[in-house]
């Protein structure tokens, strides 16, 4: 199973140490952040499956990090902060937290809730659309089933729904040659006859948006198809 990823950004090391020590215990790989925008730059530049976040960081607040984390990503953030208020924990909630904590805590509670909070991720991609599909992720490269997007190096690609289709068969098989006849009759659900022409053009668009000029992603096969190259 894959081993799962815990951003904890507070800028005090106390306290990111002892959150360490408790999730490293239960099995989780953490990476820290003292300031704002070395979490930001760490969810772009590597996979984080929840993020723990103070609210009170030096430059970048945690506000402003999660607003920036959810243009890209509906990973699990919990906030743990300072800030006892019923109206801070309404605004951390509101601009997109899924949980608040408040300091001084108790870090087997913090587990607790990353857990939950974990499993409850893993249940919603699951259930969307009716499928197990799991998000895939190849240098720099993340695409989500479940919320229909695609970012690279953290920044967003705006595809079509047979754009992303195409992309994520292929990523799901990766190394595998799939025909123009195969990937027309999987993402179309319709029969092949002299369709090759439309799935080029889709092929040719699809990587002018992920920028791949040297076809570094989707390979052409000749005389046989298609290939991603992960």
């Amino acid at each position: 199973m894959k081993r799962m990823t815990i951003l904890i950004a507070d800028d005090e090391a106390e306290i990111a140490d002892l959150v360490e020590l408790h999730l490293a215990r239960e099995g989780y790989r953490c990476i820290k952040a003292t300031t704002g925008l070395e979490a930001v730059q760490t969810v772009q530049s590597q996979t984080v499956d929840l993020a723990i976040l103070d609210i009170m960081m030096p430059g970048m607040d945690g506000y402003e990090v999660t607003r920036q984390i959810r243009e890209t990503s509906a990973m699990p953030i919990i906030f743990l902060s300072a800030k006892t208020s019923d109206l801070d924990k309404i605004t951390g909630l509101v601009i997109g937290a899924d949980d608040y904590m408040t300091k001084p805590f108790n870090p087997m509670e913090l587990v607790a809730r990353v857990n939950a909070q974990l499993r409850r991720a893993l249940h919603f991609n699951q259930q969307s659309g009716g499928s197990a599909a799991p998000v895939l992720e190849a240098g720099g490269l993340v695409i989500d089933p479940g919320r229909h997007t695609v970012t690279q190096f953290g920044h967003p690609v705006e595809l079509t729904p047979k754009e992303f289709d195409i992309l994520y068969l292929l990523a799901s098989h990766p190394k595998k040659v799939f025909s123009a006849e195969h990937l027309f009759q999987s993402v179309w659900g319709e029969a092949y006859y002299e369709s090759g022409n439309t799935v080029m053009v889709h092929i040719r668009t699809l990587r002018k948006k992920l920028g791949d000029d040297k076809n570094k992603w989707i390979k052409t096969v000749w005389g046989v198809g298609y290939t991603f190259n992960g």
